[in-house]
């Protein structure tokens, strides 16, 4: 049966845009090769034109240089539009890739969504403030313990001045009493005095041989 009615074609898949982009900007850089070299031979026409004398032989330069002239503008309207045809593929893939951004962020935020309400089915407000007032309930229970461990026993709240220094000197009679109690072999050891005889006043005696040097001199 194949060989009588032939085997279905698969057919090629469409273009995409980058592939159109991409055929249209090769086809733009022909073009502007082709221009160059027209843009070339212009400028040599150019320089033969200023060499020539007015004349049969200038006309024909300028002939030449008139045809070349038109081609490359014809170049050019191709270039122009190829490129518009550029700038609008450009913008259909700008909008087809925003909108495939938007597409991706709608999943994503289906999906957060999902989640966070079956989260929020395990989080309930009453019982999170059920538990900040059983937090505060032991921070107080905490505290009292805590302060009556600390207290103290049988110690005055409140002493004045006048107590404290009673306190203060009676302690100071306590220490006195204490330091005359102690016997002297227990005392600290103190040096005795060294008796030494007291130095020479006035003038000291000079023998009579020195006077005599001394009034000669």
């Amino acid at each position: 049966m194949k060989k009588i009615f032939g085997a279905k074609k698969n057919k090629d898949p469409p273009p995409t845009i980058q592939d159109a982009t991409d055929r249209i900007t090769k086809r733009g850089d022909t073009v502007d090769e082709k221009i160059k070299k027209l843009d070339a031979e212009l400028a040599r026409y150019k320089e033969q034109i200023k060499k020539t004398r007015p004349g049969p032989a200038q006309e024909a330069v300028k002939a030449r240089a008139m045809r070349v002239l038109k081609q490359r503008r014809m170049y050019e309207g191709q270039r122009d539009m190829l490129y518009n045809q550029t700038y609008n593929l450009d913008q259909v893939a700008f909008a087809a890739e925003g909108l495939k951004d938007a597409q991706q962020t709608m999943t994503a935020m289906k999906a957060a969504n999902k989640e966070l309400k079956g989260m929020m089915k395990t989080v309930k407000l009453e019982d999170i403030d059920s538990m900040q007032d059983e937090m505060m309930d032991l921070m107080d229970v905490s505290t009292e313990i805590q302060e009556t461990l600390g207290r103290s026993y049988n110690v005055p709240d409140d002493i004045d001045e006048e107590e404290l220094m009673g306190e203060l000197d009676a302690l100071e009679a306590d220490m006195d009493f204490e330091s005359e109690s102690v016997p002297s072999y227990l005392q600290p050891d103190q040096e005795p005095e060294l008796s030494l005889p007291a130095a020479p006043t006035g003038h000291a005696a000079v023998p009579a041989n020195q006077q005599q040097v001394v009034k000669l001199l």
